[in-house]
């Protein structure tokens, strides 16, 4: 749970960083099991590939519902779960999870966007949503760590539009929001976990390092707010099964049949 304090930045500032928010051991395990088995899904083709306009790619994984792995245990882990509905303050589902795979001198960039500007197209009737990024690597400006401009949820849902393959913010409005917000670098550890509103305008540079830069993001949202029509396989009202503090732990490395 957060702290009064770190309440109130998030509400203010529209995020915290919370400090080593999984222990050392945690992130060891969660890293290396997801690097073994995602880099095995990227060879066979079964990750997506996330395009920007320089022609790099980021690889994105998605998971539609938690199950008994160590991507599941982490997105019912009390930890998160615990904070999503002190924020939301209402009944809370898992919205999505997903990996996003910045490999050295590869990964893409992402133009600033606000996560609800996609997830109000897809049927979310109210911004009752918040996401929690957990660095697996350590993320700086030069393998192309998450940039926000703090305080700009505040203006609500702007406009998007498509550009490059990529949803991003209405540029006459992203520019007036610029000169209004101040721009942070949230150079994050492993271990490091970025607590965000669904209305903060954020993005990344790609990965001009020779450091991998893997994010793992959990999604959540108000029960009563589920999209009120289908129109992706993921976001629906499942029930939240927590589990205890460092379950993730106990998940093992899947081998290849």
């Amino acid at each position: 749970m957060l702290t009064h304090e770190q309440y109130q930045r998030y509400q203010n500032e529209g995020y915290v960083i919370l400090k080593g928010f999984l222990t050392e051991q945690e992130t060891a395990h969660f890293r290396d099991s997801a690097r073994d088995d995602l880099r095995r899904q990227a060879e066979a083709g079964e990750t997506m590939q996330k395009g920007d306009k320089a022609g790099n790619t980021t690889l994105l994984k998605m998971w539609y519902e938690a199950a008994d792995d160590v991507y599941g245990y982490v997105a019912r882990d009390e930890r998160l779960v615990t904070i999503a509905q002190q924020i939301i303050g209402k009944d809370t589902y898992l919205y999505s999870h997903k990996m996003t795979m910045k490999e050295p001198r590869k990964g893409g960039a992402w133009e600033w966007h606000q996560d609800y500007g996609y997830w109000y197209q897809n049927k979310c009737l109210s911004p009752e949503m918040l996401s929690i990024w957990i660095s697996l690597d350590k993320s700086v400006k030069e393998n192309g760590c998450l940039q926000v401009l703090k305080g700009s949820h505040k203006l609500g849902r702007i406009d998007h539009v498509r550009v490059d393959g990529q949803t991003v913010v209405d540029e006459e409005y992203l520019n007036a929001a610029i000169e209004r917000f101040p721009l942070v670098y949230a150079e994050m550890e492993p271990g490091d976990a970025l607590i965000f509103d669904c209305n903060l305008l954020h993005r990344s540079d790609a990965n001009t390092s020779d450091m991998p830069r893997w994010g793992y993001i959990a999604s959540y949202n108000a029960v009563e707010n589920e999209p009120f029509r289908k129109v992706r396989d993921y976001g629906h009202f499942q029930v939240l099964k927590q589990v205890p503090a460092g379950t993730l732990l106990t998940a093992k490395s899947k081998v290849p049949a």
